[in-house]
This record gives C-alpha cells, sequence and structure tokens, in this order.
C-alpha cells in the first residue's frame, strides 16, 4: 500500500459518506471514516466488511474545533501524512422561515458551514506543511439558485461554496487544491426526510435522483484525478441553477412552475410509502 492515498471522509454513517469511504478501501486507500453518530459508523463498517488494516473509524464532531485537531492528530500518526479530505457531512431540515425555530439556525451553520470551514482550516495547515493535499467540500445545487422551503439549507450551502472556491484561490499557489462539488438531490436519508414536507417540493421537480453511485463516480474519477475547482452533478441541471442564480428573478416565475411539479411527485412517493 505504499501509494495508496490517506483519505479522511466525514459523514460515514449512511448516504455518501458511507458509500465514498467503502469505494475508497475498494481500491486500495488508507481510510478514516468518521460520523458523529458512532454506532452506525461501527454497522457500516460490519455490514460492509471494512477492513481494520485499511480503514480506521473514529468518532468526529465536525462542529468542534478540538475533535477535527484531534482527528488529524490520529490519521498522521497513523498513516503519517493526510491526502485527502472529503467534507461530506451535512444536515438539513424542511421549513418556511417564519415558522422555523430559531435553533435550527444555528444547527444548519454548524454543521454545514462552520464544520466545513474548521475542516478546511485544519487540513489546509497540514497539507501546506506537507507542500500537497486536496480538499473536496460538498455543496449543493442549492448553493447555485434560490429553494424556497429549504432556505436555511440553501443558505448554508451558497456559505460553503462561496468559502470553497475563495480558499482554493489561497491555498493553489501552496500546492493544495480546493473543490467544490455541487450534486442535485441525492436518494440517501436527507431526501427522505423532506417527502413528508410540502415545503421542500422544489427538491422533487427534477426528472429524477442521483445515487451515491452517481456522485461516487464522479469524486473518485474526476474530482480526484484532476482537482477541478467545481464540479455540478448533473451538468445539465447545474447550468440551469446557475442561471436561476444569476438571474434570480427567474425564479419568481419558475419557482411555483417548479414547485406544483415537485409536489405532484412529492405526494405520489408518499403514497407509495404508505403503501410499502
Amino acid at each position: 500500500m505504499a501509494d495508496a492515498r490517506v483519505v479522511l471522509v466525514t459523514g460515514c454513517a449512511s448516504g455518501i459518506g458511507a458509500h465514498l469511504a467503502d469505494r475508497l478501501q475498494q481500491q486500495g486507500e488508507l481510510v478514516m471514516a468518521t460520523d458523529v453518530a458512532e454506532d452506525r459508523l461501527q454497522d457500516q463498517a460490519r455490514d460492509r466488511d471494512w477492513s481494520d488494516e485499511q480503514v480506521l473509524l473514529r468518532r468526529l464532531d465536525v462542529t468542534d474545533a478540538a475533535s477535527w485537531s484531534q482527528a488529524l492528530d490520529a490519521i498522521v500518526d497513523r498513516w503519517g501524512r493526510i491526502d485527502v479530505l472529503l467534507n461530506v457531512a451535512g444536515y438539513l431540515k424542511p421549513g418556511f422561515i417564519h415558522e422555523t425555530p430559531q435553533e435550527e439556525i444555528a444547527r444548519h451553520l454548524d454543521v454545514n458551514v462552520r464544520g466545513v470551514m474548521l475542516g478546511t482550516q485544519v487540513a489546509a495547515a497540514r497539507m501546506v506543511a506537507q507542500g500537497d493535499g486536496h480538499i473536496v467540500n460538498i455543496a449543493s445545487m442549492a448553493g447555485l439558485a434560490p429553494v424556497p422551503g429549504l432556505g436555511l439549507y440553501a443558505g448554508s450551502k451558497f456559505a460553503v461554496r462561496g468559502f470553497t472556491l475563495s480558499v482554493a484561490l489561497e491555498l493553489r499557489p501552496l500546492g493544495v487544491a480546493v473543490t467544490s462539488v455541487c450534486p442535485d438531490a441525492v436518494q440517501t436519508p436527507m431526501l427522505d426526510v423532506q417527502i413528508g414536507h410540502h415545503e421542500a417540493a422544489v427538491t422533487f421537480s427534477g426528472s429524477g435522483f442521483l445515487t451515491v453511485e452517481d456522485v461516487g463516480r464522479v469524486i473518485l474519477g474526476k474530482v480526484l484525478k484532476r482537482r477541478p475547482l467545481e464540479v455540478r452533478i448533473p451538468g445539465s441541471r447545474g447550468f440551469l441553477a446557475a442561471l436561476a442564480g444569476f438571474f434570480p428573478r427567474l425564479t419568481l416565475f419558475l419557482g411555483p412552475l417548479m414547485q406544483r411539479k415537485g409536489r405532484r411527485r412529492q405526494l405520489a412517493m408518499e403514497a407509495e410509502r404508505r403503501g410499502s
């Protein structure tokens, strides 16, 4: 495993994070798989038969600076370096802002924004000292265009994207690449949370949902090989989202249409869930 990359992945108890950790291990990389939900992380390791030699499990609270520093110390102590950080962990709760409890504001900012910033800062310090490294921050299509009903999530992902692109320009001359990844809706527990919330109708307005395999192929392929500044998945929806972000007045007209379309699909999925 002399040529294996050392990769830290957050959010590995489910969804994209679990899939990435699994695929990286299968490819022969050395992985620290982390999550704040330690029991579910252990379950993933057992279910997927992760090798103790290749995968180091660790509880990581991304909102806590000390937890990040300790995780980086542990991965460097184990394998001598950190080559890639995949900041995947995220949080979403649908709701119109006038109906949203104030604690949800802090929760979205703490996990989605502060967590990414802390991880990037701690990993960047190590990577600059090494003279090389790659940080991949998962933003969202919601970081490109307004999303009614998901204002807190969209606002946090706009922040992630702006932060990521900014520090990418800082760190590139120092040998460290930083990439923003903006996927559309993905079939994960985060999508399941939104099915029963009419506020999240826009999430369901596309022609289909990405799978974790779809996102994984892009990250493990194009992103880690080419180290681009930003990737949108899929590109076609990314173009439309960017257009809506550039001309926000368009959403005044298109938004209600997307909400109606998404709500029809939501209702169908709710009915299917009740029938299963």
